[in-house]
């Protein structure tokens, strides 16, 4: 039989913890047009990010996941500099140079916080029948762990797909993830939930 080695406060938040670390990213809503009977053969990934270094992370994980899948995939910050991400002329440029037929932004929307009140407990220490008085008054002795407060921070995020030919949206995505690890687990995670969708919804191959 299994036995708890801490005691109740400390099993709680260890609890509370592991349920945490569980946590992943979470769809809000999908949107997909069903007029778009095609499947990309060559996305150009578009990471909108102000750190440089997230952006690398972002483009990087997508087209290591999309070419897994057998989609051909470009990571814009290979051919645009940072100061050129936002540049629509600059990125309709090198994907008609490069010869993709679509692109796929992601971008962070908003952070938030969410509390969670996790109330205090009540248990009671080994008891000992050796006598009486033990026995009645063990009803009377417990101890109260008191109830605290769990904060988890939540990346709100956006992923769109557009038609290269004429940037008609064929596909969006708005989630929320769970900051609980470092960015590089976070955005692994992220981007396995949006590519299963998007093959899911029969725009890539499995």
């Amino acid at each position: 039989m299994l036995r708890l080695l801490c005691n109740p406060l400390s099993c709680l938040m260890a609890i509370a913890l592991l349920l945490t670390a569980c946590a992943s990213t979470q769809l809000h809503a999908v949107w997909r047009d069903p007029a778009y009977q095609a499947r990309p053969a060559k996305i150009m990934v578009v990471g909108v990010a102000k750190n440089p270094i997230n952006r690398r992370l972002f483009e990087d994980e997508f087209v290591l996941q999309l070419k897994a899948r057998g989609t051909e995939a470009i990571a814009s910050y290979t051919v645009l500099s940072d100061k050129l991400q936002s540049d629509h002329e600059a990125i309709a440029a090198k994907v008609k140079e490069l010869g993709a037929d679509t692109i796929l932004i992601t971008r962070l929307v908003s952070k938030k916080i969410v509390q969670t009140y996790i109330p205090g407990t009540r248990y009671y220490p080994p008891p000992h029948y050796g006598s009486w008085p033990n026995y009645y008054g063990y009803g009377y002795r417990y101890m109260q762990t008191p109830g605290y407060i769990v904060e988890d921070e939540y990346a709100v995020m956006e992923t769109n797909l557009y038609e290269a030919k004429d940037d008609k949206l064929v596909w969006a995505a708005s989630s929320e993830t769970g900051i609980l690890d470092s960015n590089q687990n976070l955005i692994q995670g992220y981007v396995e939930i949006m590519v299963k969708n998007m093959i899911g919804l029969g725009l890539l191959g499995k």
